[in-house]
């Protein structure tokens, strides 16, 4: 890793945000153990995130802003370092998601990302990133903040039954993953369904994508694959998948049947057990 006299700021934004905390807390007069009696950490912490050996947390960032009165500086600034740690191939997506008015997602398998719970996430996340999975869960819960705008996008999420029954991380942390998707009904602008295996065939066979629709810009569609993922905004595979989405929530269960069905597998699955 760097060394902070050789860091160039420009290099990334964590290299930038390294050496504006170090040059914010030396103007300040602070030692790096004295910011981290004041921020609640440990100086080596400091050091380690000045010389980009660690990623700043949102937490992190806005403790700092507080303690050295830097006008939200280092707030604004970590959700760029934050984005910059997701895989190269998936900034783009990342970027078009955060701008989008309406947000429409299959998911085959698994709990859709911007509704995952830290602990599952992590869970997740470290089977193939062991080394790297804090900053990957820092990333992902960055992501999560849209849902929290003033004016957030529209969120409709249908996934299949498996994303229940698929433990992920254990017991626990999957009652308290489908305890958060049960949240999500006082939220007027999320709504989930759950696709059963009784449906049979359906066009979501071939896998999870997600549409993103804008205000401005044409629809995207975008799906994962094991190298990278794939974004396209060409208007027959768009118009294919529109129509593709419309039946699979029109074979899915209602949100309010859905959202039975994940309290049942919550309790009879991951409840307590004698």
């Amino acid at each position: 890793m760097a060394n902070i006299q050789s860091l160039d700021p420009s290099a990334s934004p964590l290299d930038y945000y390294g050496w504006e905390l170090r040059r914010q807390r030396e103007a300040h007069g602070l030692k790096q153990g004295q910011l981290g009696e004041i921020i609640f950490c440990t100086g080596s912490l400091i050091g380690q995130i000045e010389t980009t050996k660690k990623v700043p947390t949102r937490d992190f960032s806005e403790r700092v802003d507080a303690a050295l009165g830097t006008d939200g500086v280092f707030s604004r600034l970590v959700g760029l370092v934050l984005r910059s740690q997701l895989p190269n191939w998936f900034q783009p997506y990342a970027e078009m998601e955060a701008k989008a008015a309406y947000i429409s997602t299959y998911q085959a398998q698994l709990v859709y990302g911007l509704l995952q719970t830290e602990e599952y996430a992590r869970a997740l996340l470290g089977v193939d990133h062991p080394c790297r999975v804090d900053e990957l869960v820092a990333a992902r819960l960055e992501r999560q903040r849209i849902l929290r705008r003033t004016e957030p996008p529209a969120l409709w999420v249908v996934m299949s039954e498996a994303a229940l029954l698929q433990e992920v991380g254990g017991p626990e942390v999957m009652r308290r993953q489908l305890a958060r998707l049960l949240d999500f009904r006082q939220n007027p602008w999320v709504q989930i369904q759950v696709l059963p295996f009784t449906v049979g065939q359906h066009t979501g066979m071939m896998g999870s994508f997600n549409l993103l629709r804008f205000d401005d810009d044409p629809d995207l569609l975008y799906a994962d694959s094991y190298d990278q993922g794939h974004m396209t905004a060409n208007p027959q595979a768009i118009r294919e998948r529109w129509v593709g989405y419309a039946r699979l929530q029109a074979t899915a269960l209602s949100p309010e049947d859905s959202a039975a069905l994940i309290a049942r597998v919550m309790e009879e699955r991951y409840g307590d057990q004698p």
